[in-house]
């Protein structure tokens, strides 16, 4: 497979779950302030961030992860 395919699809399923992870947070801290669940464009402007910012990192890191797995595999 490509690396840069693996590294997009690796990146996009880390920053899903985070995100998600993310706004669930979010969502039970507002319940837990306020006692009912409102779903604002702020949560989910903040969960939009969080997973961009998650994603861009993590599909860097492993890019260079796949780069270097397949030269290795090259070299050998």
């Amino acid at each position: 497979m490509n690396p840069t395919l693996k590294a997009c699809a690796q990146a996009m399923l880390t920053a899903l779950t985070n995100g998600a992870l993310a706004f669930l947070l979010m969502l039970v801290a507002e319940f837990a302030i306020s006692g009912t669940i409102q779903v604002t464009a702020p949560y989910l402007w903040a969960g939009l961030l969080v997973w961009l910012v998650i994603f861009i990192g993590q599909f860097w890191r492993r890019l260079h992860i796949c780069r270097r797995n397949s030269q290795r595999e090259v070299s050998d």
